[in-house]
């Protein structure tokens, strides 16, 4: 399997290259990121690209891959909702509609989040902006999953770049195991999105599209 990850150098994004370089069944990883991975490995294999609106500049790399988990995205702390937009919603749609011309067989995972409202209404920017991608990518003639996961915790090496999150996995780092026996439905951690976005990749469009925080546990543990 070939897979394409767009946000590696994030949080999330670390958790599921990791699990790519460990699965047997994935051949090649390919990153487009802006600034690399600081890391080498035989599967690995880096893009350096700026424009996160236009690919059509990568789109041949972008040829015959099985999957791509879209991990890039930022905490909207600090951010007014335009600019979330453009980076929650137009980075997505532009990957995802390149993608579907290059590799029109692709399984696309998109990390959105607990809370995220498709209906619009929702009095939280955050929740309304992860909404619009996801009815965006279910509606497009592809097999795409939204991964919703509650609290997050990172975990063999990764990092979250907004500082308020580090003070809080720090915070927590000692309780996790206990947290996510105690509440698996709110609680899961960076290896296991990653290992659950590859499970879903091989279920062949099965399964249901909004994978929440409770299912990626499970798909991890099997």
């Amino acid at each position: 399997m070939r897979v394409v990850i767009f946000g590696a150098t994030g949080m999330v994004g670390h958790g599921a290259l990791r699990a790519c370089l460990l699965d047997d069944t994935v051949t090649e990883v390919l990153t487009v990121v802006r600034t690399p991975v600081p890391l080498t490995h035989p599967k690995l294999r880096q893009t350096v690209h700026t424009d996160f609106t236009n690919y059509t500049a990568i789109q041949d790399q972008l040829k015959d891959l099985d999957a791509c988990f879209f991990c890039l995205g930022v905490s909207a702390v600090g951010h007014k909702e335009r600019e979330h937009t453009r980076i929650t919603h137009d980075y997505t749609l532009a990957a995802a509609r390149v993608l579907h011309t290059a590799s029109p067989s692709l399984t696309f995972v998109y990390v959105s989040g607990e809370g995220t409202d498709p209906t619009g209404t929702s009095r939280q920017m955050w929740a309304r902006v992860k909404g619009r991608p996801e009815n965006e990518l279910l509606a497009m003639p592809m097999t795409a999953y939204m991964f919703r996961p509650g609290y997050i915790q990172p975990t063999n090496g990764a990092t979250s770049r907004t500082p308020l999150y580090r003070i809080l996995h720090r915070a927590t780092g000692a309780l996790y195991p206990l947290l996510r026996r105690t509440f698996p439905r709110y609680v899961t951690d960076t290896d296991a999105v990653g290992q659950a976005m590859l499970a879903v990749t091989r279920q062949n469009g099965t399964g249901p599209a909004v994978v929440r925080n409770t299912r990626i546990n499970h798909l991890a543990s099997v």
